[in-house]
């Protein structure tokens, strides 16, 4: 009897611990591997640098809070931006908690110059809580107070915006935050 079971466990334990040691070593590694080599930026987390020093990523998105930056949208993800706490409110639109909480945030727009019709990305977060893009009617809406603050003419912080706006075949078009702040930056310096 325990000849039969010791033979029937044998093979069970080899295959577990090959199983492990393949799925769970093995293909991970090889992943990592295919992806270093062949798309180093993107497994690298598509980070950003300037003067040697990484200020972000172009894949996830970060709160710009200086009047003189295109502001992203609001995060849903733990306390503003957090990829550990990535997720979605899961507010529906008959929600009081959603109310309550774009509220502010129509206020501060419109305080800011932005008129009706205000883009929903300006107010709500998307379903990770971390996204980088924003609509070009977000990015226009917001350009009268960049333009404003960096004492620059609408025209050209409007140009800009046109020149940063990326087709998506899986979407609408968007347009980079992050990339449009340097741009904006690269812009002004001159």
């Amino acid at each position: 009897m325990t000849s039969d079971l010791t033979t029937a466990l044998r093979p069970a334990f080899v295959l577990t611990i090959l199983f492990a040691a393949l799925l769970g070593i093995g293909y991970p590694l090889a992943m990592t591997g295919i992806g270093q080599a062949l798309f180093p930026a993107q497994a690298n987390g598509s980070l950003v640098t300037a003067n040697g020093r990484v200020i972000g990523s172009s894949v996830v998105g970060q709160a710009f809070v200086s009047d003189r930056y295109f502001r992203t949208r609001p995060s849903a993800a733990g306390k503003g931006y957090d990829g550990l706490a990535s997720s979605g409110s899961n507010l529906g639109p008959a929600s009081r908690a959603l109310v309550d909480r774009v509220t502010p945030d129509i206020a501060r727009q419109q305080a800011d110059g932005v008129r009706s019709p205000l883009p929903a990305d300006l107010v709500t977060a998307s379903g990770s809580g971390l996204d980088p893009d924003l609509s070009p009617a977000a990015a226009y809406a917001q350009a009268p107070r960049i333009a404003r603050v960096r004492a620059i003419p609408l025209a050209r912080v409007r140009s800009l915006v046109a020149d940063r706006i990326e087709d998506s075949a899986f979407g609408d078009a968007h347009v980079n935050v992050l990339g449009l702040n340097r741009a904006l930056d690269a812009a002004t310096r001159r």
